[in-house]
């Protein structure tokens, strides 16, 4: 069986992303897809930085997270990020966090997020197909 290849974010929790209890607030996992999400347009569609300045907008519609184990300062984590079906002009994201430690990775959250592809006209947001450079940058981590 074929391993489905996977984006992946490596991360260090700092104090700044714990509470008062000394875990790590549970509303970070949700900003650490989008800074996977987008380190994967840096690296491999940087193009579409150039058109998220003009008209082009990428439209969070939905995201979860499910929480397996705690994560505490200075954990170090990995962030695998996979394509899940694309349908028309919406791009689903599939992310699976990793404790990693010397002998170890542990699954600690899963999430998923989903995007539309938008431009701008006017006061509006017009469904627009997905950037051809995204939709090849994308298409090695689609699941089959």
């Amino acid at each position: 069986m074929l391993a489905m290849r996977t984006y992946e974010y490596h991360h260090i929790i700092s104090f700044e992303e714990t509470n008062l209890v000394g875990n790590v607030y549970y509303a970070n996992h949700i900003l650490w897809q989008g800074r996977c999400r987008e380190m994967f347009i840096r690296e491999y569609a940087p193009d579409i930085l150039t058109e998220l300045s003009q008209d082009l907008a990428l439209i969070t519609l939905r995201v979860s997270c499910e929480y397996l184990a705690e994560l505490f300062a200075f954990d170090q984590i990995l962030i695998r990020m996979r394509l899940g079906t694309i349908k028309q002009n919406r791009i689903p994201m599939l992310f699976e966090y990793w404790r990693i430690t010397q002998d170890r990775e542990e699954l600690v959250a899963r999430g998923e997020q989903e995007i539309a592809c938008m431009r701008r006209q006017g006061e509006k947001l017009i469904p627009t197909a997905i950037p051809s450079s995204l939709w090849t940058a994308l298409q090695p981590y689609q699941i089959s």
